[in-house]
């Protein structure tokens, strides 16, 4: 067993030392300190140090400060605290739409090199946001609970299973609370925009009692531990790392189609260690830093491996939501209070 599926194994028997959002990890320089760096990001600090711990290798004079920040915290942090002694050099964050905004809003630094050039293009925008992983969604279901030929494939098998007579999934399935997470928010758009029975399944969803939660490790641990079945449109490689870790969990990327978000960068217009924060990014994107993120931490490689095909989706299922101005839609105060509406009318069910 590797390390990192050692660590996470105790973080699934022990639970709360597992870090939580707002907390904070000084990584010292390993040499002479030269240069600083402050991150705020959505990663978890156990997933992301192994990362930092290999750039350090490189760098030995820097040290870093890594905040866990869940995503939309992050978006109004970094607006009210931005001209602050705390404010971050680099925002790397699974809330693409969020990332999108602060870009169209002037609120980023361009960066362009090499490894940025290599990116696909529905991976990067105006070279001041970048994709640095993606994350396949996911079905994940507890394997002692579901058995094999119940578990879905598609959503309309999903909706099937939540409309059963047996009702086995009352009470037992989870997903994104969508007014507290942004990523979840983003996904029900999305789901919103690609699939006619997007409403429906949101309905069967709250006429089951579904559990909101708003990080995807709350979700997973309640799978893991069997307090629920199932959870929907969870980010994949959280579900991966644990199963590697022996928890008994399946992954399901639906058939239909498999929502990829991307993990993305920014580097702040505020930034005080900006040329840091660029070699930073740029090491994320490098061959090296990219197998770290595979390997090491568990997260999907957005660049492919030297022989593959550049900017090709690894699956057909998979619909990559696309960096851009197309994620402003939904941020608009109209559609989002709209959104919502309709959500908590479909989901918030009271029990009789």
């Amino acid at each position: 067993m590797t390390l990192r599926c050692l660590l996470l194994l105790l973080c699934l028997v022990c639970g709360p030392a597992a870090a939580a959002p707002g907390d904070v990890q000084r990584f010292p320089a390993q040499g002479t300190p030269t240069a600083q760096l402050r991150i705020h990001g959505s990663t978890d600090i156990e997933v992301f140090a192994t990362v930092i711990a290999d750039y350090q290798r490189l760098h030995p004079g820097t040290e870093i400060v890594y905040e866990d920040v869940i995503t939309q915290d992050m978006y109004a942090r970094y607006l009210r605290d931005r001209a602050g002694p705390a404010a971050p050099d680099m925002l790397i964050s699974s809330g693409m739409d969020l990332q999108t905004k602060l870009v169209n809003d002037g609120h980023a630094l361009a960066h362009r090199s090499p490894q940025t050039d290599a990116l696909p293009g529905w991976a990067q925008w105006r070279h001041e946001a970048f994709g640095i992983s993606y994350e396949p969604v996911a079905i994940v279901y507890n394997t002692r609970a579901l058995p094999a030929a119940r578990v879905p494939r598609t959503r309309r098998q999903l909706l099937e299973l939540l409309r059963a007579p047996d009702a086995p999934l009352l009470r037992r399935v989870g997903t994104y609370d969508v007014q507290r997470s942004s990523v979840g928010y983003l996904l029900a758009t999305q789901d919103g925009q690609r699939g006619s029975m997007a409403g429906a399944l949101l309905g069967a969803l709250g006429d089951n009692r579904v559990q909101l939660e708003e990080r995807t490790g709350v979700l997973l641990d309640k799978v893991s531990r069997g307090e629920l079945s199932l959870v929907y449109n969870v980010l994949g490689s959280y579900a991966q790392a644990r199963i590697d870790a022996g928890a008994p969990l399946g992954i399901v990327e639906p058939e239909d189609y498999t929502l990829v978000v991307l993990r993305t960068a920014v580097i702040p217009r505020s930034a005080r260690h900006a040329d840091e924060a660029r070699r930073f990014l740029d090491y994320l994107l490098s061959p090296r830093g990219q197998q770290v993120l595979s390997r090491e931490a568990r997260l999907m490689p957005i660049l492919p491996a030297q022989g593959q095909q550049r900017g090709r989706s690894p699956e057909r299922s998979y619909r990559p939501i696309q960096l851009g101005p197309g994620l402003l839609v939904y941020l608009d105060g109209l559609k989002r209070r709209q959104f919502l509406d309709a959500w908590r009318g479909s989901m918030l069910q009271q029990d009789p």
